[in-house]
């Protein structure tokens, strides 16, 4: 394990081209304070957690002092924003310190998020609020825990220094991890700018450094844009069937590696409702949970047009045409197993929409009841009470669960074995918006961050029986049924 003046930066990014990005240091705050740690985050860097009880450890992550090796930089890029093509973008509140290759070889992009402004900030302060910080370090975290490709994210440092958002806030800076941040937007601005000499030197780079299998391929360009097209349709299957929902799913809020990041508005659903819209903002809901696939692959058809001066029109066509097979295996796969099923039958589908939409109709939480349908008895004549009790509608449960019981039937093992392989891909717990909120309100209370570090803690083994936490795993109480993230 290493110190913080010890860690080895590799900055692959910093040695692209200036078109590429911008370089300037962070803004300094004042009497910086660490208000969460994640040693987990902390091993993929080889870094001592003993560093952060240093002094010194707030000071480098809120951006007053620089580590050795750090080249700071903000990127360029641009995208498409709620369907309309805003020609720069940019980092205009997170700042890229550098690239950290750890023991095993592996690079990760060190970046700050609220440290000040940058010439992409669009007249912004390019802070971060603390309120802000807390939802994507948790719910970074969250994602990992499940199994979701997610940036990570290493701690957050805070000031006191005041913040106007919707009123007054104090700022905080969040350490987020990646082994990239290339978002398709940082293909698109380099296409719309008619600059597209630079579009197979930052292919190039992408490609040299995840997927190197690529490199001596004469169609590269093409198997790339493939490989992303399959990365993103696995990615929305993912969060389709653990009821997620990200709010702001613009091209430059894509990920090139089809991880889940730049965490704004976000939710995951309570009650199963497809039209289920986490950001206030999204006055259309073009961003609702049912679009997300949908909206995926638009995103998607738009990297590939960024792409088209280097490669041909038909072979990007057929890369996006690959996105609904992928997509529709990873999906029929996830909620399979989610039902407790080894094999796949045609049946599957039907079983897996009529409880869906029973549950829709009920307003039944989506989350729980998958968790207690591990416990469903397939044995004849078994009324399974305390399931059919979560449906308004129980004569519906009642069909639907015999042909359930029908399906169990023709596979193999056990009730109690089926249990623990749904237990195991069931979660009990998700970063439900009411626990975020209480630990955000403690937090503004005296400094008192030990409710962020208890969520963190439980959000780590979500699908593990925590007993002691039980009350976590609660549908939200009436008071939080009005929380708005925006």
């Amino acid at each position: 394990m290493r110190k913080l003046e010890q860690l080895v930066f590799d900055n692959t990014f910093a040695r692209l081209p200036e078109a590429f990005h911008s370089r300037l240091c962070p803004t300094p705050l004042p009497a910086p304070y660490l208000v969460s740690f994640n040693p987990a985050a902390a091993a993929l860097l080889d870094l001592d957690p003993a560093e952060a009880t240093r002094a010194e450890f707030a000071e480098y992550f809120i951006g007053n002092r620089l580590l050795p090796g750090a080249e700071p930089l903000a990127m360029l890029y641009s995208g498409h924003q709620f369907g309309h093509y805003v020609p720069q973008l940019g980092d205009g509140r997170a700042i890229l310190l550098g690239e950290i290759r750890n023991s095993a070889g592996e690079h990760w992009d060190v970046q700050l998020k609220g440290a000040g402004p940058t010439p992409f900030s669009r007249n912004s302060d390019g802070r971060a609020v603390l309120r802000s910080s807390i939802r994507e370090y948790l719910c970074s975290e969250a994602m990992h825990g499940l199994g979701i490709p997610t940036t990570r994210a290493l701690c957050i440092v805070g000031s006191d220094e005041e913040v106007f958002r919707e009123s007054i806030e104090t700022a905080a800076v969040i350490t987020r991890l990646s082994p990239s941040h290339v978002r398709f937007g940082s293909f698109e601005v380099f296409y719309y700018n008619d600059q597209h000499d630079s579009l197979p030197v930052l292919a190039d780079c992408v490609i040299a450094k995840h997927f190197p299998h690529l490199s001596d391929a004469p169609d590269k360009y093409v198997r790339f844009l493939n490989e992303v097209v399959t990365h993103t349709a696995r990615l929305m299957a993912q969060w389709q069937a653990v009821g997620f929902s990200h709010g702001v799913m613009n091209t430059d809020n894509m990920s090139i590696l089809g991880l889940t990041f730049d965490y704004g508005p976000f939710g995951f659903m309570d009650a199963y409702d497809p039209g289920y819209v986490c950001n206030h903002s999204d006055y259309h809901g073009r961003y609702a949970y049912k679009q997300q696939p949908q909206i995926g692959h638009w995103n998607l058809s738009c990297l590939a047009q960024a792409l088209l001066p280097i490669m041909p029109v038909e072979a990007a066509k057929a890369a996006l045409e690959s996105f609904v097979p992928a997509y529709t295996e990873r999906y029929r796969e996830l909620m399979g197993r989610k039902l407790g099923l080894t094999q796949t039958s045609a049946e599957d589908m039907p079983l897996i929409n009529t409880l869906l939409e029973i549950m829709h109709a009920g307003h039944v939480d989506y989350t729980n009841l998958f968790r207690s349908l591990s416990r469903f008895n397939s044995a004849a004549g078994e009324k399974n009470t305390l399931l059919r009790d979560q449906f308004t509608d129980r004569a519906a449960f009642d069909t639907w669960a015999e042909s359930y019981r029908a399906r169990l039937q023709r596979e193999t093992g056990t009730d109690a074995e089926r249990e623990v392989r749904m237990n195991q891909v069931n979660p009990k717990y998700i970063l439900r918006n009411y626990l975020a909120q209480n630990a955000i309100a403690q937090a503004g209370q005296g400094r008192d961050f030990s409710e962020v570090d208890r969520l963190l803690a439980l959000l780590k083994h979500p699908f593990d029986e925590q007993p002691e936490m039980e009350s976590y795993a609660a549908p939200p109480p009436d008071w939080a049924r009005h929380i708005e993230v925006s």
